[in-house]
Order: structure tokens, then C-alpha cells, then sequence
């Protein structure tokens, strides 16, 4: 008897038309998402839209949020895939509704609204709250290292850019002395006047590289300037300490003037050489602050300073701000460690576990008078309940990071400069917190 085999034939039309809703099945992460955002307060990006007399018709807000987060949340970033996905992914297919929006359109409308998509992580914590999601018991704060959209490679140090800009003036007067003489031959030869010309190409080029060399050492002077001002240092002091009575030995450098070392990058000025994993790269030091229960991100915060102990207040200060409540317990890694911290953190009441040395390294000798919040905090980590909380911290944002950059593959920022970066870090941390609300309710 021969095997019968279900139906099947692709030129097969519909006699109906079907509906979107039936290609995903009940539960989809994309139908989640877009129940979600329909529920946010989208205001802010119909604003720019409302009354400009545009003929034009720009696409639905509301469809390229939705859109833009299901593709961060399947690990699509690229405007250019998405705009690929949407003619050929079913999921994107049901969010745009029969919407195509170019690759340039998808851009610009992220670069166009990067205040409001951060805007609405605030608005899904506080979603997350009144869902009974997020309850603030322990808060697990960490950081990582995400490589800036710069090539290491355009980098220069601040002592090749003096032996750079020596050379490219001395071949710019060598150009200069030379086109000279040709104009004076050439006129000559034809008994006319000299006229001006248009500098050869060659100069040109060499001319433009001068002026961005110039202006990358102008801001590492800059921001040396400010390093020093912070130490106590000013221009004209002779190199000589300036607190107490003046004693002790002479600083290396004068005021203002950047280690030979010291890198700008030209393609991202705004990020710095960090250490990773994989050596040291052009990065941002991401942050976030996760809650303990629900492993769901309540605050988040970027940075170009590799260091972390400046970043712990404002985490903890964000996420209190974010949810509404304070958290019971506030547990970080000794990345974090710093006495002002401490003291600060039980001045406003906060209970804070965070580690003064790193796993299997011999404990750091404390002086009780000079640091006497460090001291507290050394006790408390002693205890049986301190010990048994901050056993906690490494299962809190360690695996968000780990969903975020392995599973996403989310480990380089498609955007340049600080305020575009920590826009996208908010981004990418939304469509995590969704795609983990979308487990939580499942």
C-alpha cells in the first residue's frame, strides 16, 4: 500500500485571505513585544512628526519601535539586516504589517530618537514593578567592557603626534617652497602675471592631516589640564606640589602635558583603550544594575573611564530613582571599593556589601582611624549573613552580561560618542529586560 503524504503544493492560493497573527504561535517574543509597546507612552516620538505639513508620509512610530526592539532582542543591529529581515523573517514581517522601511530609514530614526528609545527603559522597569517582577531585595551591580565602533588602529600617541605634526609641517613648507618655483617657471615661460592656483592634492592632504593631528593633541592636552586641575595642580607651577608647604619631589610633567603614551582615537575620541579579555581595545565601560529575583536590568550607565569605583552611587541612585524603592541590599565586586563610596552609601542609609580585595588575594590592611567606613564594611563581610549574601552577587548581572554578549552577540557598539553609546547601551538592555519579561510571564 503505498504512503500517503499530507498535502502539499506551493502554488496553492488562499481563498481567504489569512491572518498575521496565525503565522507565530501564541506567546511569541515578537508578540510580546509588541503588546508591550503598546502599552508604553510613545508621545515623545510622535512630537517630532506633529504639524511640520510634511507630504511625505513617514512610517508609524509605533511600528519601528517595535520593530527596532525585536531586532536588538533577536540579535539584530544592523539597520541594513533588519531592513533584510523584514522581507524575510516572519516575526519582523507580522511587527511591520506590510511596512518595508529602507535601511536609511531604520537608521535615521534610531539616530533621530535615541533620547526617547532610552526613554522607554524606565518606562518597561516601572511596567516590571507593577507586575510583580521587580522587587529591589538584592541589587547586584557590575560592569563590562564593550568595544567601542573604532578601530584600535586609528589611534595615535600623544608623542607620535609631535614627531607626526614636525613632519607634516616640514613636508607642507617643502610642497609650498616647490609649487613656488613651478608658478615662477611657468609664468615666466609664458610672460603672463602669476595667478593663484588651486593648491596640488598632495598638499591638500597632507594640509588635512596636520589639522586633525592638531586637534587630537589640543584634547589630550584638554583633558589633561582637567586631570591635573583635579589633582591640586595649576598652570605656572613649576612643576612644584602646590598642597601643604610645597615640599616633596617635582612632578614629571609640566601642567597640561599628556604622558608620551597617552592615545586619542580619531575615529572615536570619545572612547579609550581599555583592557578586555582580548587585550587591550577601543572601548566604554558599560554598566548595569540588576535586581536580584528576577534578573531584570533596572539601571544602566556608560562610561569612558576603565575604572569602576566611581560608578557604583549613581547605579544604586538610578535604580532607586527607576523603581521607586530603595534596595534592601546592594552587592558589588571590588572594582567598586572606595572609602568616600562607603561613606556616602551610609550616609544615605544604604546597605552595601562590596568586596575590598579580589577572590583568593590576601586581604588589604586596614587603618580603622583613616578608613574607618572601609573597616565597617570589612566586618560585615565577615559575618555569616554577609558571606552568605554577597555568595549571591556573581549569580546576579554576571549571566546578563552573558546573555548580552553571547547570546545576543551584542560586543560592539554600532554608534559613535558617549551620549549616542550609552543611548544604544539603554537600547540593547531594554530588549534584554523584554526578553526576559517575555520568560518571567511565559
Amino acid at each position: 500500500m503505498p504512503t500517503s503524504f499530507l498535502p502539499y503544493d506551493p502554488n496553492q492560493s488562499y481563498l481567504l485571505p489569512p491572518s498575521p497573527l496565525d503565522w507565530l504561535p501564541e506567546g511569541h517574543l515578537a508578540l510580546f513585544i509588541g503588546d508591550v509597546v503598546d502599552g508604553l507612552d510613545l508621545r515623545g516620538f510622535y512630537a517630532r512628526y506633529g504639524g511640520d505639513g510634511r507630504r511625505n508620509q513617514p512610517h508609524s512610530p509605533t511600528m519601528m519601535v517595535k520593530v527596532l526592539l525585536y531586532g536588538y532582542a533577536s540579535g539584530v543591529f544592523s539597520s541594513r539586516q533588519i531592513a533584510k529581515k523584514l522581507h524575510e523573517d516572519v516575526a519582523f514581517r507580522v511587527l511591520g504589517a506590510g511596512n518595508f522601511p529602507a535601511h536609511r530609514t531604520i537608521c535615521d530614526f534610531r539616530q533621530l530618537h535615541l533620547e526617547e528609545l532610552a526613554g522607554l527603559f524606565v518606562q518597561v522597569v516601572r511596567l516590571a514593578r507593577e507586575l510583580g517582577l521587580v522587587k529591589l531585595g538584592m541589587l547586584g551591580v557590575d560592569g563590562t567592557k564593550v568595544k567601542a565602533n573604532a578601530s584600535r588602529h586609528k589611534a595615535m600617541s600623544y608623542g607620535r603626534m609631535k614627531e607626526e605634526e614636525a613632519r607634516l609641517k616640514a613636508e607642507i613648507g617643502e610642497l609650498l617652497k616647490r609649487a613656488e618655483c613651478l608658478d615662477r617657471a611657468e609664468d615666466e615661460r609664458l610672460g603672463a602675471e602669476a595667478t593663484e592656483e588651486e593648491l596640488p592634492e598632495e598638499l591638500k592632504r597632507r594640509e588635512e592631516r596636520l589639522l586633525k593631528i592638531e586637534a587630537a593633541r589640543a584634547r589630550l592636552e584638554a583633558r589633561q589640564k582637567e586631570a591635573d586641575a583635579a589633582r591640586g595642580r595649576c598652570d605656572g607651577d613649576d612643576r612644584k606640589p602646590t598642597k601643604g608647604d610645597g615640599r616633596g619631589s617635582k612632578f614629571k610633567r609640566e601642567f597640561g602635558v599628556p604622558q608620551e603614551r597617552a592615545q586619542e582615537n580619531f575615529t572615536d575620541p570619545e572612547s579609550r583603550i581599555m583592557k578586555t579579555q582580548h587585550g587591550f581595545q577601543q572601548c566604554y565601560n558599560a554598566q548595569a544594575a540588576v535586581d536580584g529575583e528576577s534578573q531584570l536590568i533596572v539601571a544602566t550607565g556608560l562610561s569612558n573611564n576603565s575604572s569602576d569605583n566611581a560608578e557604583l552611587l549613581p547605579m544604586v541612585k538610578a535604580a532607586q530613582h527607576n523603581v521607586g524603592k530603595a534596595p534592601d541590599v546592594v552587592l558589588a565586586d571590588a572594582g567598586y571599593r572606595s572609602e568616600e563610596t562607603f561613606a556616602a552609601l551610609e550616609h544615605a542609609g544604604t546597605n552595601a556589601l562590596v568586596a575590598l580585595g579580589r577572590e583568593g588575594k590576601a586581604a588589604l590592611r586596614l587603618d580603622p582611624e583613616r578608613s574607618p567606613a572601609s573597616a565597617r564594611m570589612a566586618q560585615k563581610l565577615k559575618t555569616e549573613a554577609g558571606e552568605a549574601q554577597y555568595r549571591r552577587r556573581k549569580v546576579i548581572p554576571e549571566p546578563v552580561f552573558g546573555w548580552i554578549k553571547h547570546v545576543l552577540r551584542f560586543d560592539r557598539f554600532s554608534l559613535r560618542g558617549l551620549k549616542k553609546a550609552a543611548a544604544e547601551w539603554d537600547l540593547v538592555c531594554l530588549a534584554v529586560k523584554l526578553k526576559r519579561m517575555h520568560v518571567l510571564t511565559a
